[in-house]
């Protein structure tokens, strides 16, 4: 029976991941449509992030290993821009872009740092910026304020979601804590660019 339940654990995992690859869904998502198509059960026990992280990894070097390198590099570039642009808010990538699973299809998540919560929204509506409020839940499952915007970006030929994440100030050293892999689960402007310059050298 353990066997059989590491199975539907590992198809689920793997028709999430081709859902992630394919059209950008986060992980919980994928998740819970996998069991749809599936046509399992609602309550089937769910493969949690690290497998599923591993089947995404699976996925892009069997589907797209040539495609997704350079994609992953135009949205980590374009993500860079923007954290240029809020430098005065701390900004912290995180999600699939700072951890090398990102594909045409992935929107990008900048976490901010700041004093004052409505300071990033002002900061928009001075530089003319159209964006939606909403309400996201943050790394310690908290509810978080985010603000969403639509950018270009020419290096696809598309455009692309980004989704800033109001933190207070002091919230950045649990930000930084190692997650259950021992990873930094998120990166500044200058970890970014590190990333960046290892792959072009590549």
């Amino acid at each position: 029976m353990d066997a059989s339940r590491d199975d539907i654990t590992h198809e689920i995992a793997a028709v999430a991941a081709r859902l992630v690859v394919e059209e950008g869904l986060e992980y919980a998502a994928a998740k819970r449509r996998a069991v749809k198509q599936l046509g399992l059960p609602p309550r089937t026990p769910l493969p949690d992030n690290a497998v599923l992280e591993a089947a995404v990894r699976e996925d892009i070097a069997v589907f797209c290993p040539d495609t997704q390198a350079a994609e992953l590099q135009a949205l980590r570039e374009l993500a860079l821009i923007w954290m240029d642009r809020l430098k005065d808010f701390r900004p912290h990538v995180g999600g699939s872009v700072w951890h090398g699973l990102a594909t045409r299809h992935s929107d990008i998540y900048l976490q901010l740092f700041c004093d004052d919560p409505k300071a990033p929204e002002w900061a928009l509506l001075d530089h003319r910026v159209d964006y939606h409020p909403g309400t996201v839940n943050g790394w310690r499952g908290e509810p978080v304020e985010a603000l969403t915007l639509r950018t270009r970006c020419e290096a696809l030929g598309q455009w692309v979601l980004v989704h800033l994440m109001v933190h207070g100030h002091d919230d950045l050293r649990g930000a930084l804590k190692p997650d259950a892999q021992g990873r930094k689960p998120r990166g500044d402007a200058a970890s970014l660019r590190r990333l960046i310059a290892g792959e072009v050298a590549a």
